[in-house]
C-alpha cells in the first residue's frame, strides 16, 4: 500500500515539477534579451516558411515539423530530467534538496551538450550565448527539482511515517 501511495505522490509531484520547469523556461525566454531575440527570430522564420508553403499551394509542412521538433525538445528538457532524478532518488531513498534540485538542474543543463555530442567551434560570442543558455537550463531544471523535493522528495525512502516539518 505504501508503494502505491508513493507512486501517486510521485506522479503528482512530477506533474507539478514539469509545470514549474515550463513556467521557469517561459519566464527565462521572455525576460532574457538573448533568448528573447532568438525566440523572435525563430518564430519569424517559422512564419516565413509557412507562408511560403501556403503561397505555393502546399500544406504548411514546415510548421508541422517545427511543432514536432519543439515538442520533442520540450519533452527532453522538461520531462526527462525530473523523471530520471526522481526515480533514482526514490529508489536510493535520497531526501536531499541538493540531490533533487542540483541533480535535475545539472542534468537539464547537460542535455543539449549530451545530445549534440561535441562542442561546436565558434566565436567568443557563440560561447557566451551557449554559457547563458546552459545557465538558463540549469535554473529551469533546478526549479523543477526543487518543486519535486518540496512535494515528494523530502519523504523519499522513509518508512517510519510522514516527513518532519
Amino acid at each position: 500500500m505504501r508503494a502505491l501511495g508513493r507512486l501517486v505522490l510521485g506522479g503528482f509531484a512530477l506533474l507539478l515539477a514539469v509545470t514549474a520547469g515550463g513556467v521557469a523556461l517561459t519566464l527565462a525566454l521572455l525576460f532574457d534579451p538573448g533568448a528573447n531575440a532568438w525566440l523572435t527570430q525563430g518564430a519569424l522564420a517559422g512564419l516565413d516558411a509557412a507562408f511560403g508553403d501556403m503561397a505555393a499551394g502546399l500544406p504548411p509542412e514546415s510548421v508541422l515539423m517545427l511543432v514536432a521538433g519543439l515538442a520533442k525538445a520540450l519533452f527532453l528538457l522538461l520531462f526527462v530530467p525530473p523523471v530520471v532524478v526522481a526515480t533514482a532518488g526514490e529508489v536510493m531513498g535520497r531526501r536531499s534538496l541538493l540531490w533533487y534540485g542540483g541533480g535535475c538542474g545539472l542534468l537539464t543543463a547537460l542535455l543539449p551538450w549530451l545530445v549534440r555530442g561535441s562542442p561546436r567551434p565558434g566565436s567568443p560570442g557563440v560561447a557566451a550565448a551557449e554559457a547563458r543558455l546552459t545557465l538558463i537550463l540549469f535554473v529551469v531544471g533546478a526549479s523543477a527539482g526543487l518543486v519535486y523535493w518540496l512535494v515528494a522528495g523530502r519523504s523519499a525512502g522513509r518508512t517510519d511515517g510522514p516527513a518532519p516539518t
